[in-house]
């Protein structure tokens, strides 16, 4: 895994970097002074090592974490285009992995000539064979109308993506259908390969953190971003490990 800036021309829009995911100095500066945002996207494990030691560093809390659980093992899957990762985020909505893996199955299927169909293949195809697939008619509707984004461009290419602003793709995109802050993040940490995503409004990552500390309630959204802030830039593998907090 890299930056977003390995093998991208001058004028592309991502940082340039000393090593993945860092901008220089004189990047930062320019960048901050234009209003442009950072786009961090580094899950390498020399930046999962990094995080590791900066979160351990925070406080005992999270040392003693990071300490039980081990190295980070976050696993994206930076070749899918953004297109497919948001209908698999679709499919798996509120649902059990396993649940979501027997319809994804089904649905690709019905596609052998394909190792994912195309925007026009699911537009073109039956949508009762699709139903059938195990899909609710909510979701269906979402699947269909990400499609038809994705013909019409409203769901970028991978390549445009790349240089999006976390916050820029958040916006273009959640005004889709069924599609929420929560997938466009998965879409981010999973396939563009961001690594200071935190979703705040997951309740693993709330109830993690309540867990983590101890807390009666675990914090609401706009708290929980608050108290995020302080571990950037390694907000997304912060959310891997909050993740993994165990019950007591």
């Amino acid at each position: 895994m890299h930056g977003t800036s390995a093998g991208k021309p001058a004028d592309s829009g991502t940082p340039h970097f000393d090593e993945p995911g860092r901008a220089t100095s004189g990047e930062i500066g320019r960048r901050a002074a234009e209003g442009i945002a950072m786009i961090r996207a580094d899950l390498s494990e020399a930046a999962y090592r990094r995080a590791e030691g900066y979160l351990a560093g925070l406080d005992a809390d999270w040392a003693r974490h990071i300490a039980a659980i081990g190295p980070c093992r976050l696993a994206a899957k930076p070749a899918r285009e953004p297109y497919e990762a948001l209908l698999r985020a679709v499919a798996y909505q509120q649902l059990h992995a396993r649940a979501g893996d027997a319809i994804v199955g089904r649905l690709l299927a019905l596609y052998a000539d394909a190792s994912f169909p195309s925007p026009r293949q699911i537009l073109d195809t039956d949508p009762e064979l699709q139903r059938q697939c195990g899909f609710s008619a909510a979701k269906l509707a979402t699947i269909r109308g990400i499609a038809q984004a994705a013909l019409e461009g409203v769901v970028p290419a991978r390549a445009q993506a790349m240089a999006m602003a976390d916050e820029a793709l958040i916006e273009r995109l959640v005004p889709l259908r069924g599609v929420g802050r929560w997938t466009v993040e998965m879409l981010l940490i999973y396939t563009l390969e961001r690594s200071d995503i935190l979703p705040a409004d997951d309740w693993g990552v709330r109830e993690g953190y309540r867990r983590l500390k101890g807390l009666q309630a675990a914090p609401a959204r706009r708290k929980m971003a608050e108290i995020g802030q302080a571990w950037s830039p390694y907000r997304t593998i912060a959310a891997w490990y909050l993740w993994r907090v165990p019950a007591t």
